[in-house]
């Protein structure tokens, strides 16, 4: 495990990983879960946005003009590659698609240590979080394939929070929190921290002394958003999922339709079942 990233190479990552790589001179980090047979599943902007616009730790594909019948007819790689269901951001690509001009592959360690993810500078390589076995990683990526995974959040439901999702099954319960992505909590806690901060140059006369009370509390505020520590997430089973959101909806239009309080089924390597509202 590297102290920035974990790069590795192709040869090395197997089926049911969780990868990323680098886009933008390092800017922000591109995330899927690996299939096997060089196929990786991942979590872009919807199609109806030009391919053309930034946003932020999205990409567009390089095998890019999917519909819900229709596949990639610029990649010869696999035969599928660009695979995508109408108005989902779920989308299959070959490893070559998925990596773009940079080519760099690196894959996001689970259940890494506290202490280990503090020392990580950079959100969204690793969480403290364990990993599902990689049958229900694919059981759960293949299924997002075809029912999509909800609207692009930059900061609660972006590529990152796919495939957490994929590895792990855990949801954010609270509409109104931030995701599970590590590389929003990095882009939210950098700035928190530069303002907390602050006050302690009236105590501090080294500048030394203020930058590492600085990275402290950037790596704390990390540390306290990560999906093995929060307290406000669940998880769900994915054929749930479409429930999940639904409910969340109605919250988010003031009960607009009845939610009732019912018990959601888990797999079998979940944690005992938690009640979550569910709409009818």
């Amino acid at each position: 495990m590297g102290l920035l990233t974990h790069k590795v190479e192709r040869s090395e990552i197997a089926s049911g990983d969780h990868i990323y790589t680098w886009r933008t001179v390092f800017a922000y980090s591109h995330h899927g879960i690996y299939v096997g047979g060089s196929k990786v599943v991942h979590f872009t902007r919807d199609q109806n946005v030009v391919s053309g616009d930034p946003i932020l730790f999205s990409a567009p594909l390089n095998c890019s003009s999917a519909s819900s019948t229709n596949v990639s007819s610029t990649c010869t790689n696999i035969p599928d590659c660009g695979f995508q269901q109408k108005e989902s951001g779920v989308v299959l690509s070959c490893l070559d698609c998925f990596l773009g001009e940079e080519g760099l592959l690196y894959r996001f360690d689970y259940g890494a240590s506290p202490s280990v993810f503090l020392t990580k500078l950079r959100g969204g390589t690793c969480t403290t979080a364990q990993s599902d076995p990689p049958e229900a990683v694919i059981h759960r990526a293949m299924y997002l394939l075809q029912s999509g995974f909800g609207s692009y959040d930059v900061f609660k439901n972006n590529c990152e929070d796919f495939a957490l999702y994929c590895k792990t099954g855990l949801l954010v319960l609270d509409q109104g929190a931030l995701g599970r992505s590590g590389q929003a909590a990095s882009v939210i806690g950098a700035p928190l921290a530069a303002i907390a901060s602050s006050p302690l140059k009236l105590f501090m006369t080294s500048p030394v002394g203020l930058v590492i009370a600085t990275a402290g509390m950037y790596c704390l505020t990390r540390y306290a958003t990560d999906i093995g520590v929060r307290t406000d997430v669940t998880k769900v089973k994915v054929e749930e999922l479409t429930s999940f959101h639904n409910c969340k909806s109605s919250k988010k239009r003031k009960n607009e339709n009845h939610c009732d309080t019912r018990e959601v089924t888990l797999n079998q390597t979940d944690t005992p079942a938690k009640k979550l509202r569910r709409c009818d």
